[in-house]
């Protein structure tokens, strides 16, 4: 038995129940353990450190409910920061463009992944793997393995730094990368819920031959998701440059492997047809509160890492478990 795609708030409850509990838990903990944990500045640090996990995550949640896998969300995002930066900064374009251009640089990327996937057959753990390398390669050769300021772009870093919540409200310095997540977030929500493309992200994790013989294009919407997911990593690509107000051509890998535990630690099955953004954002922010508070307690980044290992094999038995009792 598969989840409802209409299922955002009850489906999969249980599993989004015990991983807020498992957010509230860490929270006290850390809390216990240093007195600078809750204060407000690492409160937003937290929160903007999730924004772009989150946003990543997303995208890796729409590809994985179809029962596929997305290796390459770490360096499309950072390919399509350096496409922001070719075009703000070496062509001296307007905002806007930069914009639009980190999107549809995601978007086609993703399209080309879901080709590999849908058309060739090629299965989405290899295809998204050699996607990977490749952006990862086009990332350091266009940009000559150099970073690209947005020193002379102005209000760039207003995209993912600024608060236009604590404008409206004074005292509350919401990052406006927190406020494009939940966006992003709730945008992906309704589209899972409530368009005929998030049916059939469902339907194609549940059973894609079943779909297939009752006549629909399945290679279309697969390609339509991949190319959606690639579009959101676009936006992921604006939050982090936008935050280190440069596009860092060597950073991105890594990345799909926070976003990817997210997912299942907000109770997306890895052999898909269920999943919610809502367990999701969940996954997220237990990610950052842990790498967070580790690092607060001086724990060393080898053994963080480590830490987030563990976390992705615990997370991934606990998603074997639950399909058992769903069987």
């Amino acid at each position: 038995m598969t989840s409802s795609p209409r299922a955002f708030f009850t489906g999969g409850a249980q599993q989004k129940l015990l991983a807020f509990a498992s957010l509230i838990v860490l929270l006290v903990v850390f809390s216990l353990a240093s007195p600078q944990f809750l204060q407000v500045t690492n409160m937003m640090s937290i929160l903007q450190a999730t924004s772009v996990n989150g946003v990543l995550a997303v995208a890796a949640t729409l590809v994985i409910i179809t029962g596929g896998i997305d290796l390459s969300v770490g360096t499309l995002m950072t390919f399509c920061a350096v496409m922001t930066g070719v075009v703000l900064t070496w062509l001296g374009m307007p905002l806007l463009v930069g914009v639009l251009a980190a999107i549809l640089t995601g978007a086609f990327c993703g399209l080309c992944s879901g080709t590999f996937v849908a058309k060739m057959k090629i299965p989405p753990f290899i295809a998204t793997l050699g996607m990977m390398l490749i952006l990862k390669g086009l990332s350091l050769v266009i940009s000559g393995t150099k970073p690209i300021y947005f020193n002379d772009t102005p209000g760039f870093t207003q995209i993912s730094q600024g608060s236009l919540i604590g404008a409206v409200v004074p005292g509350l310095p919401v990052p406006n990368g927190v406020l494009i997540l939940f966006v992003v977030a709730g945008l992906a929500a309704w589209i899972l819920s409530r368009t005929l493309l998030g049916r059939y992200a469902f339907a194609l994790g549940s059973n894609e031959e079943a779909v297939r013989l009752s006549g629909v294009n399945t290679d279309g919407w697969k390609m339509a998701i991949y190319a959606l997911a690639g579009a959101i990593c676009g936006i992921a690509g604006l939050l982090i440059s936008s935050r280190l107000n440069s596009a860092q051509p060597a950073l991105g890998q890594g990345y799909e492997l926070d976003a990817i535990a997210a997912v299942v630690i907000g109770g997306t099955s890895l052999a898909g047809g269920r999943g919610t953004i809502l367990g999701t954002l969940i996954g997220a922010l237990i990610m950052s509160v842990l790498t967070n508070g580790l690092r607060i307690l001086s724990v060393a980044p080898e053994w963080q890492t480590v830490v987030t290992g563990a976390i992705i094999i615990i997370a991934v038995y606990a998603d074997q478990l639950r399909r058992g009792k769903l069987k």
